[in-house]
């Protein structure tokens, strides 16, 4: 990865966005030691320019920008930080510093609602109690819920069919989660796979 450049005070823009929507949240800046406080914690880190001093994203407010990713520009003189946002970013109360929504994709909430459901007690739900049963366990449904799909898939009943398809997605993404990975590896894989025949944008997303 190209080293940043840090101009004469010490400090680079840092862009953050949205890992999952790709929506852009704000504008910060940050010198070498945020930058490297945010690399060892996980939490965005900025230098402030009017307190002098660093400071986390979220550290009044519970706001974190949990770091998946950091890119530096071509000319090394500007930070691209993708992160997961827990709540609004802006003060104000908004999703970004441009007072703009940031709306998931329904698939991308739900895995982040499953996550979230997954590290509760197991008493407070399905999800809670089958995550906590071990991954033996939820590997074993997702082999229920894929038999129950294919012999609807053999019946005339689009509604239970989709019902069946519904319940295979949900233990599917609790099987990523119970391993530790994300619909976002999966997409990865996906878009290795991908070859595109010429001129043909819309090919299957496999070899």
């Amino acid at each position: 990865m190209k080293e940043p450049i840090f101009d004469q005070q010490g400090l680079l823009p840092a862009i953050v966005q949205d890992a999952s929507t790709r929506v852009v949240l704000m504008l910060g800046y940050m010198n070498e030691e945020s930058l490297r406080v945010t690399r060892q914690t996980g939490r965005v880190c900025f230098y402030s320019r009017s307190r002098r001093r660093l400071w986390t994203k979220g550290e009044e407010s519970g706001h974190f920008l949990h770091v998946k990713e950091i890119l530096v520009d071509c000319d090394g003189d500007a930070l691209l930080v993708k992160a997961i946002p827990v709540g609004p970013t802006c003060h104000t109360g908004a999703d970004t510093c441009w007072n703009e929504e940031n709306l998931p994709g329904f698939l991308v909430y739900l895995q982040e609602y499953l996550r979230a459901r997954a590290l509760a007690s197991p008493d407070a739900s399905y999800t809670a109690r089958l995550f906590r049963s071990g991954i033996n366990k939820v590997a074993q449904k997702v082999g229920e819920e894929a038999v129950e799909l294919v012999i609807e898939a053999m019946r005339d009943d689009d509604a239970l069919f989709l019902e069946e398809a519904a319940d295979l997605l949900y233990h599917y993404l609790l099987l990523l989660l119970a391993r530790d990975h994300s619909l976002e590896d999966v997409v990865e894989v996906l878009k290795r796979r991908h070859r595109p025949a010429p001129g043909d944008a819309s090919s299957s997303p496999v070899s």
